[in-house]
């Protein structure tokens, strides 16, 4: 049964770690503000040596009672060197851990409690092993951005963060927000905090010129923004956007694959998917729902989840954006996405032109009459 006094945070989310072991070492701090009776130590190591030399203190620490009695927390604090990398595999490092191990199996007094954060631990060691056994731990993984429905979890935690700094944001800056901060919960943070800075105490609101301005452009947000700017019908955005990867050494046909057919596809499918139910594009929740409602038949080919059922974000994403195009002009797309991938892979016509031609051809398109 795992010791009550034993905590593990790990995970790949740092982030979410150093958050979560931060607020469990100041819930344990003793009522009479003893910080005496508490200890931090860094665990940082520059090499093996301070490693091994970590571990030492951190075996005295649990070992030395507080003077004036009571409670004691040790707190080892981002630990860097548990993992399989050139500091973890080596020989001082794995000494000081051995014997870290060595003095948790021995046990210490039970006013005492223990408090691990690592960056990473290698599950196929001893140490894991014994931990997984008697102590508690608590994972922080980032989400895997690869797997569909990643930005519906990612918008949840951005919600979850901003919400205690009354920051609300309009759709199209907390998509390109999701896409430019990514999954990483320190990341997210940061940039949080940045905005909150930005907008002051006058404005909560924050828009899509806010997201351009304060936070970088990465390669992600570069393909995002391409898609919107042919979401939008903005031609002349789209081709300099990809301009620019063109002329950073990004291949012609990274972007068509990374940028262009996901977003086609999705617009066709958003198309395709609202000609058979209404569905509303001010709501997830709603939007979903009604894709729930479907017939299995008639949702079987819209993009799934590994886990199962429709991976409706990116279809909620494009739906309000589908209305700017006709049902044929979208099918005809995805066929000149077909031939533009075939024509690079398969000639030597000039790269930058197939691209070109194919963002002119989705922006020149029949716009839908309304009504």
């Amino acid at each position: 049964m795992p010791a009550d006094n034993i905590i593990v945070f790990c995970g790949t989310d740092e982030g979410a770690c150093a958050e979560a072991s931060s607020k469990k070492f100041n819930s344990l701090k003793p009522d009479n503000g003893d910080d005496f009776a508490d200890e931090v130590i860094h665990g940082d190591a520059t090499d093996s040596a301070d490693a091994n030399r970590i571990c030492h203190e951190v075996v005295q620490a649990l070992n030395t009672l507080p003077f004036f009695g009571g409670s004691k927390t040790v707190w080892l604090k981002g630990a860097n060197f548990m993992g399989s990398d050139r500091t973890g595999d080596a020989e001082q490092s794995k000494l000081g851990v051995e014997a870290l191990k060595a003095c948790l199996e021995q046990g210490f007094d039970s006013t005492v409690t223990f408090i691990l954060s690592a960056t990473s631990i290698d599950k196929r060691r001893a140490f894991y092993k014994w931990l997984k056994e008697n102590a508690s731990i608590v994972e922080h993984n980032k989400l895997d951005t690869s797997k569909e429905g990643w930005e519906e979890q990612v918008a949840l935690m951005v919600q979850k963060l901003s919400d205690p700094l009354g920051l609300v944001f309009e759709r199209d800056a907390l998509e390109l927000f999701i896409m430019l901060a990514g999954e990483d919960t320190r990341q997210l943070n940061g940039e949080l905090n940045k905005l909150d800075l930005y907008l002051g105490t006058e404005r909560r609101t924050v828009v899509l010129s806010d997201i351009q301005k304060m936070v970088p452009l990465s390669r992600a947000g570069i393909v995002f923004e391409v898609g919107q700017a042919l979401q939008k019908r903005d031609g002349a955005r789209a081709l300099e956007l990809i301009d620019q990867q063109l002329e950073r050494g990004e291949s012609a046909i990274a972007i068509l694959r990374a940028s262009l057919i996901p977003t086609i596809r999705n617009l066709f499918m958003a198309k395709a998917a609202g000609e058979q139910t209404s569905l509303p594009s001010n709501n997830y929740n709603s939007f979903n729902a009604a894709l729930d409602r479907l017939p299995d038949l008639e949702k079987a080919w819209l993009p799934q989840k590994k886990a199962g059922g429709v991976n409706a974000y990116p279809l909620f994403l494009a739906s309000r954006f589908a209305r700017n195009f006709t049902f044929p002009s979208l099918k005809q797309a995805m066929e000149s996405c077909l031939n533009t991938d075939k024509s690079l892979v398969t000639t030597s016509l000039d790269h930058r032109m197939l691209l070109h031609r194919l963002v002119v051809e989705l922006v020149s398109s029949p716009i839908p009459r309304r009504g």
